[in-house]
């Protein structure tokens, strides 16, 4: 879209980085489904190799279909540029790779997707990386766990499982204080319920695989990027402020300014590690964002009924939805995520993992996957399935305890998904 009126949100969720097709006026944004492209000459191929014309080379790289998403989702989050790639685990990895290196660390929340807690404490140890585990609500050791070799610090804005809201602007602080980004990983929000670059993140992570596709059809990742970190302030993040060899001794953030992490992004770290994101799957990514305010609204008014209605059931102990008066997390609401605590949140079932189990096998509407974020109500047993390989201790830090079941509450009628829930807890609980 042109410079001038600032949209808004339903209005950029439609139209922000696409234009009809210059070749057949086509309004909606074609695929592109095509490995490389022609130059225009051998100057101009020279020109894109050299970084000094912006264009598209291979699409392990840069590709139509995927350059559109890219701006949409940066036009969304508030941020100058993004990355787009093939999985949310690798936008993680994207997003540290220019940061961190042999014996460097990373602080993280313990309040994380299973998946994540295992490719931090397990299998980015393999680069020489390693993770600190906090409790972001214990803000003392948060910056007694922040050292001379901390690269960044990491958490989820609405954390997975438990709905966890985290208080983005303290962390911030603390990041700022000790001159490192603030990664903020907001899969489970969406930039229509917060925008953690408000709040002071460096760049935030998604896996487009759930809300902002919303359809259950495509795998997909993004790092967006603020363009407000300094990377030059320190010698801490030499890939972005020191000559680059592989581009005769390019130094990123002093040639690219602001956009220094989304060139690295594509120009390092696409062309080597390869995580590329497909046309077709940015395709529907585009599709599913056009309508993610309307979800979003949707699987909000959903989740607070459900919550409430099981938080008043005696057959359940505990409901973690922070939409609710009763959680502790309430007063982040309004803060962090104004327009509503999410639709993702857990509650423990009397009876302990075994009636967890007997609950999820009784589901009917209720999709026993491991996904979330889908126009499909989801249920799952983390304990058993996405935290399995996690310690009892690490399950219950990360609100993943034996006797916990995560519901995503899709746009059903709610009505008929609270029947559901009713059926599968008589079948749980019974004697």
């Amino acid at each position: 879209m042109t410079d001038g009126p600032t949209y808004g949100f339903d209005t950029l969720q439609i139209h922000a980085g696409s234009r009809p097709d210059s070749a057949t006026g086509a309004r909606q944004t074609p695929i592109y489904q095509t490995t490389a492209y022609v130059f225009r000459d051998s100057e101009h191929a020279a020109a894109l190799f050299n970084l000094q014309e912006v264009g598209f080379i291979y699409s392990r790289l840069t590709n139509p279909t995927v350059a559109v998403l890219q701006e949409r989702i940066a036009t969304l989050e508030g941020g100058v540029g993004a990355v787009c790639c093939s999985s949310g685990h690798a936008a993680q990895i994207m997003a540290l790779f220019p940061l961190m290196a042999p014996n460097k660390n990373i602080v993280v929340s313990t309040r994380l997707y299973g998946g994540t807690v295992t490719q931090f404490s397990q299998t980015i140890k393999r680069f020489g990386w390693s993770a600190k585990f906090v409790d972001f609500d214990d803000l003392v050791s948060l910056r007694a766990a922040i050292d001379a070799d901390t690269r960044a610090v990491f958490c989820e804005s609405i954390a997975n499982p438990g709905g966890y809201i985290t208080d983005l602007p303290e962390i911030a602080k603390l990041a700022d204080e000790a001159g490192i980004p603030l990664i903020v990983d907001n899969t489970s929000a969406t930039p229509y319920l917060c925008r953690p670059i408000e709040h002071g993140a460096t760049l935030v992570v998604h896996s487009t695989t759930k809300y902002l596709t919303g359809n259950g059809t495509v795998t997909g990742g993004c790092i967006v990027d603020s363009g407000k970190f300094d990377w030059s302030s320190s010698d801490k993040f030499p890939s972005l402020s020191q000559p680059e060899p592989a581009y005769h001794g390019l130094k990123f953030h002093e040639t690219f300014g602001s956009l220094a992490f989304t060139f690295h992004g594509i120009a390092i770290g696409l062309r080597d590690l390869g995580m590329t994101m497909n046309p077709q799957a940015a395709h529907y990514t585009l599709l599913g964002i056009e309508t993610l305010s309307l979800r979003m609204d949707r699987h909000i008014q959903n989740a607070v009924e459900i919550a409430k209605w099981l938080d008043a059931d005696d057959r359940v102990d505990l409901v973690t939805y922070a939409g609710l008066e009763s959680s502790p997390y309430f007063d982040r609401v309004a803060k962090i995520c104004p327009k509503g605590a999410g639709a993702l949140f857990t509650f423990s079932i009397k009876g302990g993992y075994e009636a967890c189990i007997k609950f999820v096998d009784s589901l009917e509407i209720f999709s026993h996957v491991a996904n979330l974020g889908d126009s499909r109500s989801l249920v799952i047993h983390s304990a058993s399935t996405t935290h399995r390989q996690l310690s009892p201790e690490q399950q219950t830090a990360a609100g993943a305890a034996p006797d916990v079941v995560r519901l995503s509450i899709g746009i059903e009628n709610v009505l008929d998904l609270i029947s559901d829930l009713d059926r599968a807890l008589t079948a749980a609980t019974k004697s």
